[in-house]
């Protein structure tokens, strides 16, 4: 060190001490020289002091630090190390900046800050995820993090150790780590045991945390959380040890302080209707709760803890029949309590009063004998080696003992819990790793110290020693890895105090042998005490007292009073007691005090009671003592803790009033001292605590070098020149392998030197700068005079110049007025000449109108009557000659007539006649006899048929009858009237369903009327459009105004577009999480089941795993997609995805519309199959024509047998599911018998009806066929009038017949002479037509009764099964549920109907639609079949697909691409599967989606459905295949974005829709698709593009993201403008991986050259610039984003040279978007908020006026992010100022009225909603070129 350099100088400022606030600062007034005995000071408000000095006595005070290193992230960075400058460190970080966590070396000191702060959500998480120790800002989340980091890397176990006292915030602080493990290391399957790790928190809250005077949550014991992670570093499973539980809370509590939670939770909710039996009320009226006489707690409601506590519960899977039992437990402590004991007269005896409620209550909840209970409650046992005794107990004595009773069942309760979530938490996987959490109480020491505070304050020193021996180590290992000469620190070791305490014959020892006395007391164990340890010197004797004794602490002299030692210590309770509670009917509470259980938990309980000893052989746990347990379990921790990697959070109580953020120095101190971090520093303070690297220290104190110095290349060796130069002591500093260490105070030193530097460096710099502001002063005024001279010159000669314009004005302004006077009254004479002209002409023009009007109506009546006159006229001449034609030919048959009598009276005729007339008439005879005896037997069998079914339905109404009188007549007549009650409802829905039709229809009417309106009123606004225009130039000002205004409502409508957009896009992406997450479980599902060698997948296999998200779609369904988009657009998006209804009505239509589709595409085959037939058959025949009818009516009938078929097959479904449903549902043998029976009968008559029907249509079919055979040989063409067949069905079945009697052909025509036979069958003909249609009619009356019948009684049965139902679950409720449930049911059948009803309604305005629009599309074909059948050509080129294809006229079938059905895999594997972005970078951008589309084309074309199906479905799931394969590519991601964003406009392009045609020429309008609607598809597609989108920005996030913090804040790209502070541990701590040569560092340029790789590839694959854009926009959020989060949470980079750099690399950002023309993509508003920051730290910090300015600047950040920032702005030289607090107080009181959101960090994962604009492409596909490396030779071009 320099010889003028001397610490104790004038100005030097130090701390000296003071009783209030412990350390106050002073500052020297007077050079102090050695020797002298007075220094003189100058306290902060200027009072002078005088403070004494001595060697000895009084040493000189601590130097305190530069303010430049005040308020630093961590301690060990000061470079005066003593325990005023840590409290002032604390003090400052926590009042003035709301720094709650601060480093100190290894260690992180948490203050508590009694308020919630938002530091602690998902984002912070994310952001110190990942990142080193000193990076960030101090955080709970950077030690977990650092622990989590350290386990993966070295591969060992990690502890947390949080400790402090009471209220420090201990319990919170080891939820937040745990709550960091469970989102940083979630579980990589289903099992949620982060889920369940949290859940364990409010259990143990509830039932080990309590209200005391110094904390509301305090945590009456310690825990051990141990957190199980696999190989993968995932969490697997939990484990949990507790220590030291208090017992003596559930029978005491101190004043203003309560019991445990779950007493007052479970009173709170005691109302409940599960918990009525426990017999509790409020808390106020039990013993146990009531001690602390405040049985709440401000802002805590203990239901809504106990409904947690109970979710928590179930959460971790402990049934509710346990957690029933829990609480029957829980309540009979409570009871337990309440038993009131009553002395006897003599005192020696009591006895509890027969009705005492209270006990009655404790056994029935605990299952136990009541007299028992009440017996040894007021006795106890007596053994000894003889005899055994009962002895009475005094009313203390009996108290005591049921406390002690209480206790034990709490302990044993809650080691039950414990357990149980240990199981919860348990895993069979197995434990790679794991991180402890120990959440243990810190040092306490009270006015009566007792037992509890000494095991306490036992733990704390084995836990101090481990942490000394810690920290002596890292420092250790810090010299040796610098390789700088160790010299051995003395640091403070406890082992004495401990040995004190634990070694033989110590204080726990002397406790135990005491206990096992018979008659020992707490008096004799203190006087073994005092003999024992009087001359150990961690030991002392209190001057005042017998019964107590001193223990000398690391943190401070504890006095324990005796009394209670012995009894804590044996945790006395009688076995008597416990052996009724072992034989409780309940197993858990026997299971609770079972020898096994206590046994079984070696370590995970610490607090097993010892019973007393009997000559049983008693258990062996129960003869160990709470002492012995305790430091056993102790012993076991601290091998746990010294297997693992320790990190240490001290948490810090500010004050005792639990008011936020106030500081007690005093308290905060006491603490420092007790947890160890005064003693950190000690040990830092000793060696060399300053460290520099070289780099750093080179930049800092480069100003400090001469211009000769800096020439060299070796920075190390110029800072070892450099430092030899400025201290001469060599023993102050050590040059290390990588940094520089100096001793305490040196870099004070240093940084002073550099401050007088700068200071002389500035003054010469301001009177530089002073003499040329004069000069340009000076100048200005000289400038400003003659300026002032010319413009008054100039003003005077302006002025007469507009004197002579105004007079020039005022005369063309007359001229011109008296102008337009006179034109405006010639043009108002001139118009009304005008206008009665053009009403004068009007007027004759109509009246010449009118009169042509007249005469052409004229001429159309004399038209008409002409008409009808010669029409009168024509048929008058018709009828006339018909007359006489038919005179004429009765003249002619009547002379015939008597010419044919004349030749039959001759004998040669009559011989004729009678030639083998007799034998015929035999034979005629025979044959009618025949027909008449079959005739009559049809009869007979017809009415037997009759017979039998009319039998059987009034069987089965009398079976119905017998069911109903079984059920009960009353029954019946309830059923009955439920009957006719719904036939109501049925009626009134009808009607209902009627009046909403006609309000439909209504509604119709008057939208069209509105619409009419609208148009009118259009045209209105049109002719105002004008004079709107005029206004506005008039009115410039007030239209600026309207027009924000407009801009503001337009901006406004696009955020919430925005929002929709974003919130239908995360609602995809959390689809394509979840398929991803499935398709990952699957594939460890399908690897868990692998078996060796070679296995074949089902064919089917693609189809059932398939990528797609949605299903495969039929293309007749292509209406319905149209229609749910536009009631999705009319319902709202929001209100659509949540209308389940909606959506399961759309899946029940579609499903309608592929039966209607199968349906109808049926008919159409079957019309085609017709055209054929009747093309290829001439037509020129009458036979011909017959075989066309015949082929007509056999297509009918097959349509009719195949619908027949369809009918029987559903009613035999039904039957069957009747059946079952009656066999389930049967109460009685009975009923399921005749059931069957009915059945059976049902089944028999309807195949005697089938075998009758056959017959009937056989007698048909030949009548008819005899009757078409005596029609067609029939002669007498005039007398015979010939009956056609009645339908088609009795014409084919003639057909049929006339084929089989061919060969009696000649027979009938040779009996027919007469026509006599054929009268006859007509005759049969008619009646076996009535008869089959009695029969028919009969049989159907009789399925429609029967199945009628069996559909009231399953009605009546399911109805029956739902109201005994609702009746069982209302009779459960209480009579509010009741009311509640009864008005919720009508509400839901209400909803119902109404959902019925518009369902209906919904249903035939779809049905409408859709076949409106099928109908247009079967006209089309229709059209086209007959072109085609007219113009007999056919293709000559082989179909593909189909085997029957509809003909099509001749086109130009350019622009498609032909491939085969078995070629679909080949091309997708092709064009798909295996293709390359760098395979087609030669070509057409897009080529693949144009080839696709092109294929389709060709399948619309040929009318292929299933070929245009699979290829679209194929394609989908093989672009998703090839994304999860590569879902790390960006290059792969973007070209497939780009194909499927440019297939998808091509799907609009060619639709055929008229939106999408407007900008494709005439050739791409010839190559729109005809046949198919691909709506639907192009709805799948779109949301692909939007998955592929967020897979993109996903990607291009991950590659940026760790290039962003030190391309934007700690590059530099400004050369020496950044400062260097000095490091803290953290900086040179094990979190920075020195090794691999630390972080990768990436500077700006990168960045940018990064992005410009994404703009280049992008571009290259041809996706749209407006895409490209988004793209863009959202990567530049994500630097926004990233940026502004590291400058919130990191203090080193808030400063005024950073915001400079920042800025600059900000300007660079927003050029590289200019030079690529994406400035417009609104990329550059996202960079806003980094931009104000920047600017913030820049601008000035003092004033009123600075705080105005920075208001308005600041506009994009948030309240708390301007605070946050100016609290963390850090001057990197003396020159600079800090913020001071009162200008952030105005700052936060100028903004206090902004409604920012509570999050402190901006969200990196915010996904801007993605647009997809329609681009249409004007490439003609008829042009596009396949190269020949694709590999595409099996596609033939069309």
């Amino acid at each position: 060190m320099t010889s003028d350099y001397y610490p104790y100088s004038k100005f030097t400022r130090v701390w000296i001490p003071d009783p209030e606030d412990v350390w106050k600062a002073a500052e020297i007034v007077k050079d102090y020289k050695e020797g002298e005995t007075v220094l003189h000071l100058k306290l902060e408000d200027e009072t002078p002091l005088e403070y004494p000095v001595g060697p000895k006595s009084n040493p000189l005070p601590f130097l305190r630090n530069p303010d430049i290193l005040v308020g630093e992230n961590d301690l060990t960075a000061l470079s005066y190390l003593h325990e005023p400058a840590v409290l002032h460190n604390l003090r400052i970080r926590f009042l003035e900046s709301n720094h709650i966590y601060t480093y100190c070396g290894i260690v992180l000191v948490a203050i508590n800050p009694y308020e919630q702060l938002q530091i602690y959500g998902e984002e912070v998480i994310t952001a110190y995820s990942g990142q080193n120790m000193g990076d960030m800002d101090p955080h709970i989340f950077a030690v977990a993090e650092e622990a989590y980091k350290q386990m993966a890397r070295d591969e060992r176990n990690q502890s947390i150790i949080v400790s402090g006292e009471s209220g420090a915030g201990k319990t919170v602080s080891a939820k937040y780590a745990m709550r960091f493990f469970a989102t940083v290391g979630g579980s990589a399957n289903d099992t949620s045991v982060e889920e369940k790790v949290l859940a364990s928190s409010p259990i143990m809250e509830a039932i080990g945390n309590a209200k005391t005077t110094r904390n509301d949550n305090s945590s009456r014991f310690g825990k051990y959380i141990q957190i199980g992670f696999s190989r993968n570093y995932h969490i697997i499973g939990a484990n949990m040890r507790t220590y030291l539980l208090e017992k003596s809370r559930v029978v005491f509590q101190a004043e203003d302080e309560r019991n445990y939670h779950i007493f007052y939770q479970l009173c709170a909710s005691a109302s409940l209707p599960e918990f009525k039996d426990l017999g509790l009320t409020s808390a106020q009226d039990f013993t146990f709760t009531s001690l602390g006489e405040n049985i709440f707690i401000e802002g805590v409601n203990d239901a809504a803890d106990f409904k947690k506590t109970r979710e928590a519960f179930s959460l971790l899977g402990i049934k509710d029949s346990s957690q029933s039992s829990v609480f029957k437990v829980v309540a009979s402590i409570l009871h337990l309590g309440n038993i009131e004991i009553c002395p006897e007269r003599d005192g020696d005896s009591c006895h509890i009063a027969d009705d005492d409620v209270h006990l009655n209550h404790f056994c029935r909840l605990l299952g136990v004998e009541l007299k028992q209970m009440e017996h040894w409650l007021c006795h106890r046992k007596l053994v000894t080696a003889s005899e055994t005794y009962v002895k009475n107990m005094s009313s203390k004595q009996a108290t005591n003992a049921r406390d002690a009773l209480a206790k034990h069942i709490y302990a044993h309760l809650f080691d039950w819990i414990v357990e149980h979530i240990n199981r919860a938490l348990h895993t069979s996987s197995k434990q790679h790793s794991f991180i402890g959490v120990l959440d243990i109480y810190g040092f306490e020491t009270f006015e009566v110290n007792s037992f509890e505070q000494f095991c306490i304050n036992y733990a704390n020193e084995k836990l101090q020693q481990q942490f000394n021996s810690h920290v002596f180590k890292l420092e250790q290992e810090e010299y040796m890895k610098e390789q700088i000469p160790w010299t051995l620190i003395d640091f403070y070791d406890n082992q004495p105090c401990i040995d004190l305490i634990e070694a033989r014959l110590g204080v726990l020892d002397l406790l135990d042998e005491e206990c096992k006395v018979p008659k020992g007391t707490d008096e004799n164990w203190a006087q073994k005490l005092y003999k024992q340890h009087s001359s150990s010197a961690h030991f002392q004797k209190p001057r005042m007292s017998n019964t107590s004794f001193i223990i000398i602490h690391f943190a401070d002299e504890v006095e324990y009073q005796c009394e209670g030692f012995l009894e804590k210590n044996r945790d006395t309770v009688y076995e008597e007691q416990i052996n009724i509670l072992k034989a409780s009917q309940f197993q858990l509470v026997a299971d609770l005090f079972q020898e096994k259980d206590v046994a079984s938990s070696k370590s995970s309980r610490v607090n097993v009671r010892p019973a007393r000893s009997t000559p049983k052989a008693p258990n062996k746990e129960h003869r160990k003592t709470v002492g012995h347990q305790f430091r056993s379990s102790l012993h076991l921790l601290m091998e746990t803790l010294n297997a693992t990697t320790p990190h240490y959070v001290r948490c810090i109580k500010p004050n005792d009033y639990k008011e936020a953020f106030s500081f007690d120095s005093r308290r905060a101190v006491q603490q420092l001292r007790a947890c160890g971090v005064l003693e950190t520093i000690r040990i830092s303070a000793a060696g060399y605590p300053s460290r520099w690297t070289y780099p750093d220290f080179f930049s800092r104190y480069r100003v400090l070098l001469k211009k000769s110095d800096m020439m060299s290349a070796d920075k190390k060796l110029v800072c070892k020149n450099l430092l030899e130069t400025l201290i001469k002591e060599p023993d102050m500093f050590q040059f290390g392998k990588t940094k520089i260490f100096f001793r305490a105070g040196q870099v004070a030193y240093l940084e002073k030197l550099r401050a007088d530097k700068f200071r002389s460096a500035c003054i010469k710099i301001q009177k530089t700068v002073r003499g040329w502001l004069q000069r340009v002063r000076y100048r200005k005024i000289r400038k400003s005079a003659i300026t002032l001279q010319r413009y008054g010159r100039g003003y005077l000669a302006r002025r007469y110049a507009e004197f002579l314009r105004l007079t020039r004005a005022a005369l063309i302004c007359q001229k011109q007025y008296r102008m337009v006077r006179d034109r405006r009254a010639y043009l108002r004479v001139r118009q009304a000449v005008v206008t009665i002209q053009a009403f004068t002409r009007g007027m004759f023009t109509r009246r010449i109108y009118w009169e042509f009007l007249l005469h052409h109506k004229a001429m159309i009546i004399q038209k008409s009557v002409r008409g009808w006159l010669q029409r009168k006229k024509f048929r008058r001449a018709r009828a006339a000659a018909i007359i006489i034609q038919c005179a004429y030919r009765r003249r002619r048959a009547k002379r015939q007539l008597q010419q044919l009598k004349i030749e039959a009276r001759s004998a040669q005729h009559l011989k004729k006649l009678n030639t083998g007339m007799e034998n015929k008439i035999v034979q005629l005879q025979r044959k009618m006899d025949d027909q008449s005896k079959e005739f009559r037997t049809q009869n007979e069998q017809l009415l037997v048929v009759n017979t039998n079914l009319g039998s059987e339905v009034s069987k089965l109404q009398k079976q119905l009858e017998q069911v109903r009188s079984q059920q009960g007549g009353g029954q019946l007549t309830s059923l009955q009237e439920e009957l006719e009650r719904l036939r109501q409802e049925l009626q009134e829905a009808s009607a209902q369903r009627k009046k909403l039709e006609e309000e439909h229809s209504s509604e119709k009417m008057g939208l069209e009327q509105r619409v009419e309106e609208l148009e009118i009123e259009n045209a209105l606004l049109k002719s105002e459009k004008e004079e709107l225009n005029q206004r506005i130039l008039r009115h410039s000002k007030s239209s600026e105004e309207d027009g924000s205004s407009v801009s503001q409502r337009e901006a406004s409508l696009q955020t919430e577009l925005d929002q929709e957009r974003q919130r239908y896009q995360n609602l995809l992406k959390e689809f394509s999480r979840l398929e991803q997450r499935y398709d990952n479980l699957k594939e460890e599902v399908s690897l868990a089941k692998f078996h060796p060698g070679h296995r074949r997948n089902p064919s089917n296999q693609s189809s059932l795993e398939s990528d797609s998200n949605y299903p495969s779609i039929s293309t007749s369904e292509v209406g319905d997609t149209e229609d749910s988009i536009q009631l999705v657009e009319e319902m709202g998006v929001e209100k659509a995805a949540m209308d389940i209804g909606l959506f399961m009505k759309l899946q029940k239509r579609v499903r309608e519309l592929e039966q209607e589709r199968k349906r109808l595409q049926l008919n159409v085959d079957k019309m085609e199959e017709l055209a054929k037939r009747k093309g290829s058959e001439s037509r020129s025949s009458t036979s011909e024509q017959e075989a066309a009818d015949l082929a007509y009516n056999n297509l009918k009938r097959q349509e009719l047998e195949t619908e027949n078929k369809k009918l029987k097959n559903d009613l035999n479904e039904l039957r069957k599911t009747i059946a079952e449903r009656a066999a389930q549902n049967s109460s009685s043998n009975e009923l399921q018998d005749s059931y069957n029976l009915l059945l059976s009968q049902l089944k028999a008559a309807n195949e005697e009806l089938d075998a009758r029907k056959e017959e009937v249509l056989i007698l048909r079919s030949q009548i008819v066929s005899t009757a078409q055979l005596l029609e067609k040989n029939n002669h007498i063409e005039s007398n015979e009038v010939h009956e056609e067949p009645v339908d088609k069905e009795e014409a084919l079945q003639a057909y049929h017949g006339l084929c089989e009697s061919k060969n009696t052909h000649q027979d009938w025509c040779y009996l027919n002479e007469d026509g006599e036979l054929g009268l006859a069958y007509q005759g049969l003909k008619q009646v076996a037509r009535l008869l089959e249609a009695q029969l028919q009619t009969q049989s159907r009356q009789h399925k429609d009764e029967l199945e009628a019948l069996h559909t009231q009684i399953e009605l009546l049965k399911d109805d029956i099964e739902k109201k005994q139902e609702i009746l069982n679950y209302t009779s459960s409720l209480s009579p509010e549920a009741q009311v509640e449930y009864s008005v919720q049911q009508e509400i839901t059948r209400l909803t119902n109907d109404n959902l019925d009803l518009k369902e209906l309604v919904e249903k035939l305005e779809k049905n409408e639609r859709k076949l409106k629009k099928q109908l247009r599309i079967y006209m089309k074909k229709v059209q086209e079949l007959e072109a085609s059948q007219a113009a007999q050509t056919s293709r000559s080129r082989p179909e593909l697909s189909r085997q029957v294809t509809v003909q099509r006229k001749e086109k130009d079938f350019e622009g498609m691409l032909e491939y085969y059905k078995e070629d679909e895999a080949l091309l997708l594997k092709t064009l798909i599967m295996d293709m390359r972005p760098s395979t087609v970078s030669a070509t057409v951008p897009c080529l693949p989606a144009y080839i696709l589309f092109m294929c389709i084309r060709h399948a619309d074309y040929i009318n292929d459905d299933q070929k245009v199906e699979s290829l679209l479905t194929s394609t989908i799931n093989s672009i998703k295949k090839v994304l999860k394969k590569n879902n790390e590519d960006f290059e792969m991601t973007s070209f497939w974005l780009a194909n499927t964003s440019r297939l998808l406009h091509c799907l609009k392009q060619y639709s055929g829709d008229e939106v999408f045609m407007t900008q494709n020429t005439a050739k791409q309008n010839e190559h729109c698709l005809k046949n198919f609607d691909l709506a639907e598809y192009r709805q799948v597609l779109s949301d692909l593009s939007i998955q592929i989108y967020q897979q993109l920005i996903k990607v291009a996030e991950g590659i940026i993201q760790p290039m962003i913090v030190s391309a934007m804040l700690e590059s530099e790209s400004i050369p020496s403008l950044a400062g260097v502070k000095p490091m803290g541990y953290r900086n040179r701590s094990s979190s920075m991986d020195t090794d691999g040569g630390g972080p990768s560092s990436y500077t700006l340029e990168a960045l940018i050259r990064q992005l410009g790789q994404f703009h280049a590839i992008m571009r290259d694959h041809g996706l749209d610039p407006e895409i490209v854009g988004q793209v863009v926009r959202q990567l530049f959020h994500c630097i926004n984003a990233v940026t502004l989060n590291n400058l919130l949470l990191r203090k080193d980079v808030c400063s005024w040279s950073t915001g400079m750099q920042l800025r600059y690399n900000i300007s660079q950002m927003e050029e590289w978007l200019r030079g690529h023309n994406l400035y417009q993509s609104k990329a550059a508003a996202t960079l806003e908020p980094v931009i104000q920051a920047a600017q913030l730290l820049q601008v000035k910090k003092k004033t009123t006026q600075d705080a105005e300015a920075i208001c308005s600047l600041c506009s994009s950040l948030t309240t708390q992010q301007i605070v946050k920032i100016l609290n963390l702005y850090t001057p990197l030289n003396e020159f600079e100022e800090r913020v001071t607090v009162s200008f952030i107080r105005n700052i936060q009181n100028r903004l206090q009225d902004r409604n920012d959101p509570p999050q402190l960090l901006l969200d990196t994962k915010h996904v801007f909603p993605v647009l997809f604009p329609y681009t249409p492409s004007a490439l003609g596909l008829e042009t596009l070129h396949i190269p020949a490396s694709v590999g595409l030779d099996f596609l033939i071009r069309v």
